[in-house]
């Protein structure tokens, strides 16, 4: 089943409190999403770190419930 934009930024909140998360659904089908994520915590981490930190909070649903992401992510 896909997931929704809501329940994506809700898992990426939960894992980095402090995080900005603007959600797009690319084709309006729940399966195809772009996200941008600006937090605090990615200050002084690499582009892959904080990459590797959002893919950590969807829980291993990259691939399963969730099949295709573009994600941006800032330090604020």
């Amino acid at each position: 089943m896909p997931m929704t934009k809501e329940s994506i930024e809700e898992l990426i909140i939960q894992s980095i409190p402090d995080a900005k998360v603007s959600i797009e659904d690319l084709r309006g089908d729940g399966d195809h999403y772009s996200a941008t994520v600006i937090s605090k915590s990615f200050d002084g981490k690499s582009k892959l770190d904080q990459h590797k930190m959002v893919y950590e909070s969807l829980q291993g649903k990259m691939g399963n419930e969730l099949h295709a992401l573009v994600l941006k992510t800032k330090a604020e």
